[in-house]
C-alpha cells in the first residue's frame, strides 16, 4: 500500500468522498453528519491522503490541526471493495505517525454511535483510542461518540 498526499482532483477520490458522505446520510441524521465535503477537506488546516495499490484506490484520511499540539483525524473511509484489508489499520498508523512528526501530544475524533459505525470504533479502540467528552466545537449528541488518544 502507498499512501500520498492528494490534492482532492482526481475522479476516483471525488467518487469515494461522494461514496462517504452518502453512506453518513445512510445511517445519521442531517444535524448529526460531520463528514467534510471535497472543498472542506481542501482547508489549509487539512492534510488528506489516499492510499492505492497500483493504480487502484483503497482508501483515504485527513488530519486536521487544532492546535499546535492537537489534532483531529477526519475522513476515514476505506474503498467498499477493499474492505477488511487492513487499509485503515495502515492509513490510521500513517495518521498517528505524521501526528507525532509535527509535535501533537493529543488525536481526537468523531464517529457515529449507531452499529454502522462499530468497526471504525473497533478499529479506534485496538490502537488506544478512548470515550471521551465533545471536543474543538462539537456538541454533545445521541448519535456521535468522542475518542482521544495521548500520543508522544
Amino acid at each position: 500500500m502507498d499512501i500520498k498526499k492528494d490534492n482532492l482532483q482526481g475522479e476516483e477520490i471525488k467518487e469515494l468522498i461522494i461514496d462517504h458522505l452518502n453512506s453518513m446520510t445512510l445511517h445519521s441524521p442531517p444535524e448529526s453528519i460531520h463528514a467534510l465535503n471535497l472543498d472542506e477537506l481542501r482547508k489549509p488546516e487539512l492534510t488528506f491522503w489516499t492510499v492505492w495499490e497500483g493504480s487502484e484506490l483503497l482508501g483515504c484520511g485527513a488530519l486536521k490541526e487544532l492546535s499546535a499540539t492537537d489534532g483531529e483525524i477526519k475522513s476515514m473511509k476505506t474503498s467498499p471493495q477493499h474492505l477488511r484489508k487492513g487499509v485503515s489499520t495502515c492509513l490510521l498508523q500513517f495518521i498517528i505517525d505524521e501526528a507525532k512528526q509535527r509535535g501533537y501530544t493529543r488525536l481526537s475524533l468523531e464517529t457515529g454511535s449507531m452499529a454502522a459505525f462499530a468497526p471504525a470504533r473497533k478499529l479506534y479502540e485496538k490502537f488506544g483510542f478512548h470515550y471521551c467528552n465533545p471536543f474543538s466545537n462539537y456538541r454533545e449528541d445521541e448519535n456521535s461518540v468522542f475518542m482521544t488518544k495521548e500520543i508522544y
